[in-house]
């Protein structure tokens, strides 16, 4: 193993068949998120190579202002605020789904839409982007009886924020 190599101060080492050069700083990382979907644990007996290192779970917060001022976004600190606000609010009173997600990877998705919209319409008002960044990337995947709970939490969180309705003209007169 490499392992066994730099101990020994070995130059090479004889890896699955092809002998390459050990170089005595070099280190093997794994990262496992053994709780997620899809995920296993790793065998005990590659557990017993590897040493366990604490993560701490990031500032959502944090990181959506950091992105959305990085797109233009002026009013970034409560709209980060409230994109937590509103995964949190999801995972304490929606159902419990597989699919279903309130991690860094859904935040990221009603980033990446937020920004989308901002560059298509830069003079609307920001609480209408993010409301409308948030309702894009969620409502598909919820179930019909979670849609008024969610409904309930974003108007609580941008209340008095009114939907422009989609204009689906183009569309329809493609599809016609």
């Amino acid at each position: 193993t490499i392992q066994r190599g730099i101990n020994a101060g070995s130059a090479t080492l004889l890896f699955e068949g092809t002998e390459i050069r050990l170089d005595p700083t070099c280190a093997v990382f794994i990262t496992m998120n053994p709780g997620y979907a899809g995920r296993s644990e790793l065998p005990d007996n590659l557990k017993a190579l590897f040493r366990t290192v604490a993560m701490m779970v990031p500032d959502y917060a944090m990181i959506a202002e950091i992105m959305l001022y990085s797109c233009g976004f002026v009013k970034a600190r409560p709209l980060s605020v409230k994109i937590v606000a509103t995964y949190r609010l999801c995972s304490e009173q929606l159902s419990s789904q597989h699919h279903y997600d309130y991690g860094m990877r859904a935040v990221k998705s009603v980033l990446t839409a937020a920004a989308n919209l901002k560059l298509k319409y830069p003079d609307e008002d920001e609480d209408i982007l993010m409301l409308r960044s948030i309702n894009d990337v969620n409502l598909p995947k919820f179930l019909s009886h979670d849609l008024p709970l969610f409904e309930g939490i974003t108007s609580d969180l941008f209340p008095g924020v009114k939907l422009p309705k989609p204009d689906y003209g183009v569309m329809t007169k493609a599809i016609e």
